[in-house]
């Protein structure tokens, strides 16, 4: 019995890091020995962690097992697509560029800003008294 080729990649957003396997198989996901409905039980962020694998039509050929810690839902999904979509690039170099159409190779840049001294947030100034 030949040992079946498995793709790894880490993927991350905000606070979120992702790492990512994929082996060939039926298209079952496991995330953190979970399965994917239980993990996430919103329909919207198991919709954008398959995206990849629905934008190269390999829904079906993969089996994709991670594991994610750090951050919320919404972030661990995006890492998760993130970790999914490098690990096909690394599969077959051909998906790169509809996945970079898309826009799934690049990682989010967008992080939550650091709270300013002197001030009550990032951005939010405490409140001003003239008298």
């Amino acid at each position: 019995m030949e040992k079946q080729a498995a793709y790894y990649a880490t993927g991350k957003r905000k606070s979120s890091i992702a790492r990512t396997w994929l082996t060939p198989g039926n298209g079952a996901i496991v995330v953190n020995n979970l399965p994917v409905e239980e993990y996430f039980p919103l329909e919207t962020t198991r919709l954008e962690l398959v995206q990849p694998l629905k934008l190269t039509n390999t829904t079906g050929a993969y089996d994709v097992r991670a594991t994610v810690q750090g951050g919320g839902p919404v972030g661990q999904a995006a890492a998760i697509r993130h970790g999914i979509t490098r690990a096909l690039i690394s599969a077959n170099p051909d998906f790169r560029g509809t996945l970079k159409k898309a826009g799934f190779v690049k990682r989010d840049p967008r992080v939550k800003e650091r709270k300013k001294y002197g001030q009550r947030s990032a951005r939010a100034r405490f409140q001003f008294s003239k008298r």
